[in-house]
């Protein structure tokens, strides 16, 4: 019995002095002169101050999927430079107060880089505090940064340009048709900061082009009926009818437009790179659509689920074909592929400014989007990149598609894009 308890006392010391052993052997490997600590991650931020519940959310959720999908493609292989990047998207329905509050509470990411802001009045919103802060903001179509350059770029060409555009594709189709004199144009869009940034240039330009250029007409976002817009427009004979909006508005607008008669007589183009798409307005409203043109920066219908990278990235990402997957996802998914490689091209040349990510800052990544002037980060899904010390577009060229049997068929190549930005007075 006392040899049991003698035994049972030594195998207790025994545990006790192994125990003491292992964690001083633990405290010397971690206290050890030259011992390296674990490597901290590095990380830079993007912020998507998007819209997946508002009116936009028809093009914008698949524009965001897609920018979660080539951020997950890059970061697979190693991110950037050893670089990771945080694609940080936030619902903001659309909402300014809501766009605001998200850039307040997220602007102390690590390393943000950039940030997107959904529409023209939240960019304008954010936009004294994104230079402050120095980060680099990217905006739609808005045309304001690129008459005033600064810390905001643009996604597309400026829409006062791609109004330009439609201007120049009329003329050439009404001239084509051997029409004498000069047509006559309406514009319907939203009563917003948005829809009136399309005339401020765009209106200008018309008038240069000596275009007959009727009273814009201006809706609430989210209107139920178009009709007593389109009547005051169609009371001035237009030969054509520029309409805007987010489909499917767009798509909207030509439902109560077909109602009314006018398709049948009045060529209408969506000018402002939202307009029908297969997969909503146009699956919505076939009959009306048909025949609309549309002014798009980015390629659509079978051009665009035809290229490589759709058929690359839709069936890793969806595990669906890409036939399946194009029934209810609009085409600009496979633009929005293009706009992370765009960033991470941006940062790679951020970083070798900066000497190493310890010393980025936001200057770094301003000067990496003025760097990247000309290349094709698309893979021929848009233009080359326009960005450089003197452009805040990403593209400086269009092309035009019409809708045909429920198909977003081109009519045009690459067009460029006329200049109307400077033709408006920003003093205003």
């Amino acid at each position: 019995m006392g040899r049991l308890k003698m035994g049972k006392k030594k195998s207790l010391l025994f545990s006790v002095v192994l125990l003491s052993l292992l964690l001083m052997l633990a405290l010397a490997s971690t206290c050890a002169p030259g011992a390296a600590p674990p490597p901290k991650e590095k990380v830079v931020t993007f912020l998507d101050l998007a819209d997946y519940t508002g009116p936009i959310a028809g093009l914008n959720v698949p524009a965001g999927m897609a920018a979660e999908d080539s951020t997950k493609e890059i970061n697979a292989k190693g991110g950037v430079d050893g670089v990771k990047i945080n694609y940080l998207s936030v619902d903001t329905r659309y909402d300014i107060a809501r766009g605001v509050s998200a850039y307040k509470r997220y602007r102390t990411e690590p390393k943000l880089m950039t940030v997107v802001a959904i529409s023209t009045a939240l960019s304008k919103a954010i936009t004294p505090m994104t230079a402050k802060d120095k980060v680099v903001q990217n905006v739609t179509g808005d045309g304001e940064p690129q008459a005033r350059l600064g810390w905001v770029f643009i996604i597309g060409a400026a829409y006062q340009n791609a109004f330009g555009a439609s201007v120049d594709f009329l003329l050439e189709d009404w001239k084509n048709k051997g029409k004498s004199g000069m047509p006559t144009i309406g514009y319907i869009n939203w009563d917003s900061a948005y829809g009136r940034e399309l005339l401020r240039g765009g209106k200008e330009y018309a008038e240069k082009m000596g275009v007959k250029l009727l009273s814009p007409e201006f809706f609430p976002t989210g209107a139920p009926d178009h009709t007593v817009w389109l009547q005051r427009l169609a009371a001035g004979n237009p030969d054509y009818i520029l309409v805007a909006g987010v489909d499917p508005t767009p798509s909207n607008v030509l439902r109560d437009a077909y109602k009314l008669g006018l398709t049948r007589k009045i060529q209408f183009i969506d000018t402002s790179y939202w307009g029908p798409t297969e997969a909503v307005g146009i699956k919505l409203h076939p009959e009306a659509t048909e025949g609309c043109w549309i002014n798009s920066y980015y390629l659509r219908g079978d051009e665009a689920w035809s290229h490589p990278l759709a058929a690359y990235m839709v069936p890793k990402y969806s595990g669906k074909s890409v036939e399946e997957f194009r029934k209810t996802t609009a085409a600009i998914y496979v633009a929005g592929l293009t706009r992370i490689p765009i960033f991470a091209k941006a940062l790679e040349i951020a970083l070798k400014k900066a000497g190493g990510y310890d010393k980025l800052d936001g200057e770094d990544m301003k000067a990496g989007m003025e760097a990247i002037t000309g290349l094709d980060l698309g893979d021929g899904l848009t233009g080359p990149v326009a960005y450089s010390p003197t452009s805040r577009q990403s593209v400086d060229q269009t092309k035009f598609y019409q809708v045909k049997n429920g198909k977003e068929v081109p009519i045009s190549g690459w067009r460029k894009v006329p200049d109307c930005v400077s033709l408006h007075d920003w003093s205003q």
